[in-house]
């Protein structure tokens, strides 16, 4: 997923008008004839579906999208995101909000999983097996051991502003997230084109395509109520990936895990 820009979005609203009264003649047809004509000509009186953004330019009817998205108090995003550091693919399924709640799961390299959730200015993370070797490597296996017998399936629990909380919670703060599309640039091979309609999660989307350069990105655009960002595809040499947007403004179920939690910041003395 591009994190530097939002690319210009465009919207299709797809309504269909009401269906017209039949037409009037001095021979009208009865009974059943009648219905069967009255049928045959509503078809023909219905609209088409009307774009209400004709007109507009791509970048104007983007402007209307990253309004709505940025305007949204929580989301859910699910898919691959790049991780600079290990050069590796963190897959993430998560829900966050404007209060910097969040609450979901994140894999590295499809190496296991870890369950997070940030609820105030607590970040509670629990891990399996799989994660925490995978998260051990080049230490010894007696090291490794010891780390799964402590942590494998336990909840634990740290301060949300630590140190090494820090970058986990700011990801769990949604405005920071979107942060990071408001930033639009443009240059030499810079294009975005408006594409054709298909569906992300049982709602109607409009696509859009951005090629920068060598790099390419296809976003889906919600084309029935808000005109939210449903999906980004990127094709593009630094950052390939899907990140899968739903569940707009509903609510995070960021709440303390019930049973034992590990406190990492008492043992880390």
């Amino acid at each position: 997923m591009r994190r530097s820009t939002l690319a210009a979005l465009c919207l299709t609203a797809v309504t269909v008008a009401g269906v017209a009264g039949c037409q009037s003649g001095d021979s009208k047809p009865s009974g059943q004839a009648a219905e069967k004509a009255a049928g045959k000509t509503a078809d023909k009186k219905a609209a088409k579906p009307k774009d209400p953004f004709a007109g507009l330019t791509a970048s104007e009817i983007a402007e209307r999208s990253l309004t709505a998205t940025s305007g949204a108090s929580s989301l859910r995003m699910t898919g691959n995101v790049p991780d600079d550091e290990s050069g590796g693919t963190i897959r993430i399924d998560m829900a966050l909000d404007k209060r910097g709640d969040c609450a979901g799961t994140m894999s590295m390299n499809r190496e296991g999983k870890a369950e997070l959730v940030k609820s105030g200015t607590t970040l509670y993370m629990r891990y399996d097996e799989k994660f925490l070797r995978a998260q051990s490597e080049g230490s010894s296996k007696e090291e490794a051991d010891a780390v799964v017998a402590m942590l494998a399936g336990k909840w634990t629990k740290m301060s949300a502003t630590g140190s090494d909380a820090k970058d986990l919670a700011d990801f769990c703060d949604l405005d920071s997230v979107l942060a990071d599309f408001k930033e639009a640039d443009s240059g030499p091979g810079f294009g975005v084109t408006r594409g054709g309609t298909t569906t992300v999660g049982g709602v109607p989307a409009v696509v859009v395509t951005e090629k920068d350069g060598k790099d390419k990105y296809t976003m889906y655009v919600a084309s029935k109520g808000k005109p939210y960002l449903l999906q980004v595809d990127s094709k593009s040499a630094k950052d390939p990936g899907t990140i899968v947007f739903s569940d707009y403004d509903k609510p995070v179920a960021a709440r303390k895990p019930s049973g034992e939690i590990l406190d990492l910041d008492a043992l880390g003395g």
